[in-house]
């Protein structure tokens, strides 16, 4: 079945009591078991299992080409559970240009916690391999990271953890891309994980995270450690990405036609000194983007020539674009990461221009879109 298809109905079936199409949300925190031990279609209470949140899991497995999916209350409560795998002592290689979010929590929670922490060149296999020590049990990949929009060849970073001797396990945060521009687990990847309240919701109007992979053991280990700690996506959210997903494959396509308009104005503009997309012929990956992603995504990144106030001046002058954090959905955002998504890393070897935009492109007109980023860029 094409992606288009079971973006619609993966996970997804009528009701087979009533009819109903869409997928019901099951506001309910226990069930009438038909005897002790005895739990109806394995349902006994929520934060173990939820119908709602059964048929987001299975259609999350289905769109990354996996063999389960979990559903959690944010990205990061996802990431979380990925990490409680782990013990005291082990090591962990992450990119050096990770999400702030992720960083905080790597660097300013988990080593408290006896975990340690390096952050490499992930858009070098070479690099990354002389990162590796004998305690390394995961290496944490975003491609395209945020906000640098650096691409690392997921099939070429996954030789180098299947050749060591510890073999990592190789986890892929896909939030930019999506699993409609990209399938980590078929370039070698062991986990994939999303923030759904991106792309995957589409409409910023939900928060969510989710874990897919095709390793049984493996999920059976990460699905105790969701029920036990308890971060799981409640049965509303996992309406609302149902929903956003049913429009995945319209919407990025859209997002990354929007973005090409885009980027080519902006090569144009003097005051920009640094211009950052996937699939522009300046970005240092570009053939490596252009081979394992359909799109170049609706992400772009530029440097003011001017720095920080200059950054400053042109995210609080536009009109459309919305002055928010988070990015992914129909409507188009801008933001200055280094004071907002970022500032976690300020001092640290991870700390982000100053003076760099980032832009999150929606659907709107892209000639609306240029034309607000043209006045505010003038100011």
């Amino acid at each position: 079945m094409k992606f288009e298809t079971l973006a619609i109905h993966a996970g997804q079936e009528p009701d087979p009591n009533n009819g109903a199409v869409m997928t019901p949300v099951y506001l309910t925190s226990t069930y009438m078991q038909d005897g002790i031990g005895k739990p109806r279609q394995g349902y006994e209470y929520s934060r173990t299992l939820n119908p709602t949140r059964k048929a987001l899991q299975d259609c999350l497995a289905e769109l990354e080409g996996g063999k389960w999916g979990l559903a959690f209350a944010s990205g990061m409560a996802a990431t979380d559970t990925v990490l409680r795998l782990l013990s005291s002592g082990d090591h962990v290689v992450a990119g050096n240009d990770v999400y702030g979010g992720t960083f905080r929590l790597f660097d300013k929670i988990l080593r408290r916690f006896g975990l340690d922490f390096t952050f490499a060149d992930t858009t070098d296999p070479e690099n990354l391999a002389e990162a590796l020590t004998s305690s390394t049990r995961i290496v944490w990949l975003e491609t395209p990271t945020n906000p640098l929009l650096a691409v690392s060849d997921i099939r070429a970073v996954a030789e180098v953890t299947k050749n060591h001797p510890n073999n990592p396990l190789l986890v892929v945060d896909n939030t930019f891309a999506t699993p409609y521009l990209q399938r980590p687990l078929e370039l070698g990847a062991d986990l994939v994980v999303h923030s759904m309240t991106k792309y995957l919701g589409g409409h910023s109007d939900v928060v969510g995270g989710a874990i897919v992979g095709r390793d049984n053991e493996l999920g059976e280990k990460l699905a105790y450690l969701q029920n036990a700690i308890g971060g799981i996506q409640g049965p509303m959210d996992s309406f609302l990405v149902l929903r956003g997903i049913k429009t995945l494959p319209i919407r990025m396509d859209r997002h990354a036609q929007n973005a090409e308009k885009v980027v080519e104005f902006l090569s144009t503009q003097k005051n920009v000194k640094r211009l950052i997309y996937p699939f522009h012929e300046s970005h240092p990956q570009v053939q490596i983007a252009k081979r394992q992603m359909k799109n170049g995504g609706g992400m772009i990144s530029f440097v003011m020539k001017d720095g920080r106030d200059a950054a400053v001046r042109v995210a609080e002058s536009t009109k459309i674009f919305t002055l928010a954090e988070s990015l992914g959905g129909v409507e188009s955002l801008i933001e200055v990461p280094a004071a907002m998504t970022h500032l976690s890393t300020q001092g640290s070897k991870l700390e982000i221009d100053p003076g760099l935009v980032r832009l999150s492109i929606g659907i709107e007109n892209a000639d609306d879109l240029i034309a607000d980023l043209e006045q505010a860029l003038s100011r």
